[in-house]
């Protein structure tokens, strides 16, 4: 049998092998010269020899738009003051309850008066006994007078002196007597400011001291209240400006958990210097807190309305790109293809982007898409959803599209 028999099982193998191989290069020859074919240009989708690209563009508008500066701010009470006893002795009443509001002058807690009372009415005592002997003396000395030579001129003189003494004393009774007075007043314990009383840090039947540092409770004012926070010092030319332009500035108050408005108030004060640690300045706003959102202590996000720039080049914020070479971009021009517009962005707003600098009132913007997109890309714009994405809409939807926020 030839060792090229065709029957034999091992030949028949290999036979169906390199069958199978030259199928499969043949097959590769006709694939491959369409595989190999490069893409235009240079594999980037939407260029000028491209197919168009959709995209979705916005008109750039003119609206009025406010610049804000933003901070983080501590509410503070507008007052604080720890009441304490200017008087020593055992508290016998306690007439405030811890969270009441009070007002200036109420009566919040009594000390014992009977100690304080039996002095003022010693001190009263020792005034009337010292005026009684000043009447005396100065009958005497009229009598004197009266005599005239029957009398030695010395006398007279004594006489006139007693009765200046007798006056100085009876002044120094009076001090006394109105210093006593104004001890005893002290038992009576009245809030100095109005407020909300905090905890009660002394309880009744407890002798208290003037020297006590603790205090008996601490007010604090709720309405108007205050809000802190810093900028840094690069803004204070600015603030300074507005100041004096305006006199006043609006400040509002945010919850930092929900974002909520918590108060709208009035800057209040500019700190006089720097903090050179950290480069910025200490503000401080008053807000009236009539539903007492604000709790002193607590954290607030703050925004200081600036100004309002009157008819902006406004476009949605989502347009506004950022490159190595700054903010840019992408242009729609008439022949429906795009070129990159470097841009100064001067403030950025409820999905509004205000800018200086790179675009005119009606050009159109490229808003969605601009990962596809290179320069003199064609593109055909149609609304945000991709719907009605026709080569000759984009003009006029953008212009429907720029007062809305992104």
């Amino acid at each position: 049998m030839s060792s090229f028999d065709l029957k034999n099982p091992l030949w028949r193998k290999g036979a169906l092998i390199i069958g199978g191989l030259a199928a499969a290069a043949g097959l590769a020859m006709v694939l491959l010269p369409q595989q190999s074919q490069p893409v235009r240009n240079g594999g980037k989708p939407g260029g000028p020899d491209g197919r168009p690209v959709a995209v979705s563009a916005a008109s750039v508008a003119r609206r009025d738009m406010p610049i804000y500066l933003d901070a983080i701010g501590t509410v503070q009470a507008y007052n604080t003051v720890t009441v304490r006893s200017r008087v020593d002795g055992e508290l016998v009443e306690v007439l405030f309850k811890e969270g009441q509001d009070v007002q200036a002058g109420d009566v919040l807690a009594q000390i014992d008066p009977r100690t304080y009372r039996a002095q003022y009415e010693q001190a009263l005592a020792t005034r009337d006994k010292d005026t009684a002997q000043l009447e005396a003396a100065r009958r005497d000395l009229a009598r004197y007078v009266s005599l005239g030579d029957r009398v030695s001129g010395q006398s007279v003189d004594t006489q006139r002196a007693l009765v200046r003494q007798l006056e100085a004393t009876v002044r120094a009774d009076e001090a006394a007597a109105s210093n006593a007075k104004t001890m005893l007043s002290y038992t009576v314990i009245t809030a100095p400011i109005g407020g909300r009383t905090g905890m009660r840090l002394v309880d009744r039947g407890n002798i208290v001291r003037a020297s006590d540092a603790t205090g008996l409770v601490t007010l604090t004012q709720m309405q108007p209240i205050s809000v802190v926070f810093t900028l840094p010092q690069q803004s204070l030319g600015a603030v300074n400006d507005r100041l004096r332009q305006d006199g006043k500035l609006q400040v509002s108050a945010f919850q930092p958990e929900t974002r909520a408005l918590a108060d709208t108030g009035e800057l209040e004060l500019v700190d006089n210097q720097i903090d050179q640690t950290t480069g910025t300045i200490k503000l401080k706003a008053v807000m009236p807190n009539v539903e007492r959102r604000l709790w002193p202590g607590g954290f607030v996000n703050v925004r200081l309305l600036l100004s309002v720039r009157k008819d902006g080049l406004v476009v949605p914020a989502q347009a506004v790109q950022r490159g190595p070479q700054g903010p840019y971009v992408f242009a729609v021009k008439e022949d429906r293809t795009v070129e990159m517009r470097a841009v100064k962005v001067a403030a950025i707003e409820a999905g509004q982007a205000l800018l200086d600098d790179g675009v005119a009132e009606g050009d159109s913007v490229v808003v969605e898409g601009t990962a596809k997109l290179q320069p003199g890309a064609r593109v055909m714009t149609g609304e945000k959803n991709g719907e009605g994405q026709a080569g000759g809409q984009g003009r006029g939807e953008g212009k429907g599209r720029a007062g809305k926020p992104q």
